[in-house]
């Protein structure tokens, strides 16, 4: 098989996970499209190993390694991913990533933002 195959199809699932991450607002499906783009580099490591190895007369498989390595990664980062978005929806009640950009900002009113930190620190106390 020719090397322009998997690298024309890992292309076309790194761009559409890309899409994915750019255009989507969840988090899970935010998630899920990094998971896409990691599975489209992980398929052009394999291809180029492969490509690499038939005029190498040494076969490392370096890339296999290296797909291993990733794929350990990826779990990681979705175990973490999913326990930090179910975390914040239980707390915050959605996981729309705009919503909880403006809350982690802290935007003000603008009657807080006239008042000094000193005046607010003494009306509270």
């Amino acid at each position: 098989m020719h090397l322009a195959y998997p690298a024309v199809l890992s292309a076309l699932l790194f761009c559409t996970g890309l899409y994915g991450v750019l255009a989507r607002r969840n988090a899970i499906l935010v998630l899920m499209s990094v998971e896409l783009m990691l599975n489209a580099v992980n398929l052009n490591l394999v291809a180029f190993d492969v490509w690499l190895s038939r005029t190498a007369e040494e076969t490392l498989h370096s890339g296999q390694a290296l797909t291993l390595f990733t794929i350990a990664i990826a779990a990681a980062e979705i175990g973490i991913g999913l326990a930090i978005v179910l975390a914040v929806h239980r707390n915050r009640g959605t996981a729309d990533i705009d919503k909880l950009r403006d809350t982690a900002e802290g935007h003000d009113t603008p009657d807080d933002s006239a008042t000094p930190a000193a005046e607010k620190a003494e009306a509270t106390a």
